[in-house]
């Protein structure tokens, strides 16, 4: 495997492929690249038969505060934004359905697409600094990953608050809604999934991806509707509204169109 994969870093040790989002002064936010670059590390690990094991957490203080919303203004019309979509989802994918047992490692924020990383994880670790999001409606989107996958980790009315109101859950409440495998003191977080994830490289790794992928069947349901109706939401004139207010770090002004 290569050592990069643009904002990706990686380091295999002792069959656990550590994967950094390292992108820390921009809160690890992902590029429009990250998702093509996702997709050619999974399949350099897939043909890797010293990684057993695939753990993803975040560079500095965060996961990931999502996508690089200040790039959504170049997405020009539709098939530009059918496209990202496409990507951001067939990545999405990849990562759901690799052979391998993965882990997500989280502190600090996982918002919008971080958030939605870790719901296609097969374990999450956070530490008590974690909070989870799923802000799209505050810049007239949806969490078009999340509609699709959320409700195979948490139950409706802990998606629908996430979703409808952009509240984030501290690590405790994402726990209890499913969101978390476990919470572990802050700063703790990576070194409970090097444990865990030592555990599982011990077991036979024809059995671990038979088991996964009869757990993961049906998973997909949903995905080609989902991306379309993203794709038509980057076109309305309350996202393009809300993304300038983002930039301009001001109160959006929706009109409901």
């Amino acid at each position: 495997m290569n050592d990069s994969y643009g904002m990706l870093t990686v380091a295999v040790d002792d069959g656990i492929c550590f994967v950094t989002l390292d992108r820390p002064t921009k809160l690890n936010t992902m590029t429009f690249a990250f998702w093509t670059d996702l997709q050619d590390l999974l399949a350099d690990a897939t043909a890797d038969d010293d990684v057993r094991v695939l753990v993803v957490h975040g560079a500095g203080d965060n996961f990931s505060a999502g996508g690089d919303i200040e790039g959504f203004g170049g997405l020009d019309d539709i098939p530009a934004r059918r496209e990202y979509q496409e990507l951001a989802f067939a990545a999405f994918r990849a990562f759901e359905t690799f052979p391998k047992p993965t882990i997500a490692a989280v502190h600090g924020y996982a918002l919008g697409g971080g958030c939605e990383l870790t719901m296609v994880t097969d374990l999450v670790i956070c530490d008590t600094t974690a909070q989870f999001g799923t802000p799209e409606a505050s810049v007239g989107l949806m969490p078009g990953l999340g509609v699709v996958r959320g409700r195979a980790n948490s139950n409706l009315h802990w998606l629908k608050l996430m979703i409808f109101t952009g509240q984030r859950l501290g690590a405790e409440e994402a726990k209890a809604a499913g969101l978390v495998t476990t919470v572990v003191p802050e700063g703790t977080h990576l070194e409970e999934a090097r444990r865990l994830a030592g555990l599982i490289a011990a077991k036979p790794a024809t059995a671990l991806r038979v088991a996964k992928g009869i757990l993961n069947r049906g998973s997909a349901e949903g995905y080609e509707y989902s991306v379309e109706a993203t794709a038509l939401l980057h076109s309305t004139n309350d996202q393009a509204e809300g993304v300038a207010a983002f930039v301009e770090r001001r109160a959006p002004d929706f009109k409901d169109r």
